[in-house]
């Protein structure tokens, strides 16, 4: 295997995946990073230390793996394409390096082992999923990459074109940071997008179990309305919250008499703090259920 101090990491990603007939496919986000001072950059942003174990997904060919593994206690790598996963096993073993436990499986299906940090360069269709998925484990940080348009998504101010569902979610279960972009010309195949790196540090004081269902479900319904008023949005989406026609639903929410709900009823979603609609949704759930 040729180094990286005689080849660039774009000649070498294209060697190895030429020598094993591997064409990469962008719709199932195989997009591999061949700007190695970009993936320095991402690994730096994880300040590993040898008492790190880090949680990788999405590994292609091993480019943050090999590094990773390098400065961190272990990796734990979850790769779902076979011939891709084959390919790295192989470059492991010639590297020498002992400290890489390989998952051959979909990430959003397996249970991950323990970790303490997450650095990936995510498969840009699942990332909402398993963005989830991540913060419902205890870890300290997590250095992912994200699609431009999703990671400004993610801490999205209120009362502007970028907040979201997704960011109002986000809110209650950790601080959203953003770190660098990612030009296009960083990847092959190349996307037709930019990229974001984001920090991911999962908030201590997280709302009960609970009280983030009713929230979640009232989230999902408000934002699909984003523009309209609260009144007009539930009502709408009625079928996400309760079970109650549009005739019984107007009725109970008609009858309210506590003034702060009946003042956010007439605002507009995006006008709406998060804590806002967390005590907006435990107070009406009761009511239409």
């Amino acid at each position: 295997m040729t180094s990286e101090s005689s080849q660039s990491l774009s000649k070498i990603t294209k060697s190895i995946l030429n020598q094993n007939g591997i064409k990469l496919n962008k719709n199932l986000g195989q997009n591999y990073l061949i700007d190695k001072n970009k993936r320095d950059q991402i690994i730096n942003f994880g300040n590993i230390d040898k008492n790190d174990v880090i949680l990788e997904i999405g590994t292609g060919i091993g480019t943050l793996t090999i590094e990773l593994a390098k400065k961190a206690r272990k990796v734990i790598a979850i790769e779902q394409d076979s011939k891709i996963c084959g390919i790295l096993e192989k470059r492991i073993k010639d590297e020498k390096i002992d400290n890489v436990e390989l998952i051959n499986d979909d990430a959003m299906k397996v249970e991950f082992p323990k970790f303490n940090k997450i650095i990936s360069n995510l498969p840009y269709q699942i990332s909402s999923p398993i963005t989830f998925k991540f913060l419902d484990y205890d870890f300290d940080l997590a250095i992912l990459m994200y699609q431009k348009e999703f990671a400004d998504r993610m801490n999205g101010k209120i009362g502007t074109k970028n907040y979201s569902r997704l960011s109002a979610m986000l809110y209650f279960k950790c601080d959203v940071e953003k770190l660098t972009d990612v030009s296009q010309e960083s990847f092959i195949p190349k996307p037709q997008i930019d990229s974001t790196v984001v920090r991911l540090t999962p908030k201590e004081n997280k709302i009960a179990a609970e009280d983030f269902n009713v929230y979640s479900k009232f989230t999902k319904a408000l934002f699909q309305h984003r523009n309209k008023k609260i009144k007009n949005a539930l009502i709408d989406s009625r079928h996400i919250v309760c079970n109650l026609d549009k005739k019984e639903m107007k009725s109970r929410i008609n009858e309210i008499e506590n003034d702060e709900i009946n003042e956010y009823l007439k605002r507009r979603v995006i006008t709406m703090h998060p804590e806002e609609i967390l005590l907006l949704s435990k107070e009406i759930d009761p009511i239409l259920n």
